[in-house]
């Protein structure tokens, strides 16, 4: 584990891509010097485990993470494919609770630790952190709702094309390009457990999909029709 030297380029640059509204001229970026530490992760290790105390929140700098949950019958549900640059592990934080998911790392990756000391500093020093973080909440808090929603109510062809959505959002590669075409770094078996659907299943829906000219395959990439 690294301390954060200098200006603090790292925080700055994830805190103002997650709330771009916000002035990062005025982040007590000073105040903040060696109140963070940056942590390398191999694939394969667990940053935090399902129900341990959290006494931290997390920002990707590189790599990936899997936000994932256990049920009490053993089962696994992927919650999210953390992407950089984005902060994690908020909530529990936040309130002083345990993790309610186990933050695996899937690929070689930097993550920024932000501790309460930091925490304290921008809500306290940074105009407009806690408002912004308020609404970051929000918005997640909703798109929770949605994904439970569909794992219950939906149909499986509805919980693929919420997957595919929540896909383009966190791994598009780029902008649609000159046909209509934006490409996604994913894969099938990364589809079939966002959508909680069996491998079998999302083959037959992606099969009919590029049938119908909205998807294309390639190797651990998804190509998807956004306009004709």
């Amino acid at each position: 584990m690294e301390r954060l030297s200098g200006s603090n380029a790292l925080l700055q640059t994830l805190l103002s891509a997650n709330f771009p509204e916000l002035d990062a001229a005025r982040m007590p970026e000073h105040a903040l010097r060696g109140s963070v530490s940056l942590r390398r992760l191999a694939p394969g290790r667990s940053l935090f485990a399902q129900g341990q105390p959290a006494t931290a929140f997390y920002g990707l700098v590189s790599g990936e993470v899997e936000a994932r949950f256990t049920g009490l019958d053993g089962t696994v549900s992927v919650l999210e494919l953390v992407q950089p640059p984005r902060l994690f592990g908020l909530a529990a934080f936040a309130a002083g609770q345990a993790a309610s998911y186990e933050a695996l790392v899937t690929q070689s990756s930097q993550v920024l630790v932000i501790g309460q000391t930091a925490y304290a500093l921008l809500m306290e020093h940074w105009p407009g952190f806690a408002r912004a973080l308020m609404a970051e909440f929000a918005r997640r808090y909703d798109g929770t709702l949605r994904l439970l929603e569909a794992s219950r109510h939906r149909s499986a062809p509805e919980r693929f094309a919420l997957a595919l959505s929540q896909l383009r959002r966190d791994r598009a590669a780029g902008p649609a390009d000159a046909q209509g075409w934006q490409t996604l770094r994913a894969t099938q078996a990364e589809l079939a457990a966002l959508a909680n659907l069996s491998r079998q299943t999302v083959n037959q829906l992606l099969q009919q999909a590029q049938a119908e000219g909205r998807l294309r395959c390639s190797y651990g990439q998804l190509h998807v029709r956004v306009r004709s």
